[in-house]
């Protein structure tokens, strides 16, 4: 596993692994290895998709996609699209969604772990 993976003390001393948690997906080796090697860990739901910069990510890609003219109508034509979108995404897009985390989390713990607003 080592020799795929970056410790936490290569990224920054303040790094914190955010994933999915989702337990059926996980290997223990995986497990070992951030156990092993100290890597903190966020506290996530499995199935937080409000809370998930990704879901967000795709559900913007998806929506440009859905908009282009003429629409795609084999998968090489879907695959070139979501290129093309993916080659010209505004980097306010990622920033955003990382900017937000912070207030995102915020109002997850004020409202105890139930869905949020975004």
């Amino acid at each position: 596993m080592s020799a795929h993976a970056i410790g936490a003390g290569a990224i920054g001393n303040d790094f914190i692994l955010m994933d999915d948690n989702a337990r059926p997906h996980r290997a223990v080796v995986v497990e070992d290895y951030l156990e092993g090697h100290g890597l903190e860990r966020m506290e996530w739901l499995a199935q937080s998709s409000d809370l998930n910069q990704i879901e967000h990510l795709w559900d913007y890609l998806v929506r440009q996609v859905a908009a282009l003219s003429p629409l795609p109508r084999s998968l090489d034509g879907l695959e070139q699209g979501l290129l093309r979108v993916w080659s010209s995404l505004p980097i306010w897009v990622p920033d955003n969604l990382i900017g937000s985390m912070e207030s995102r989390c915020l109002q997850c713990i004020q409202i105890r772990g139930r869905h949020i607003s975004y």
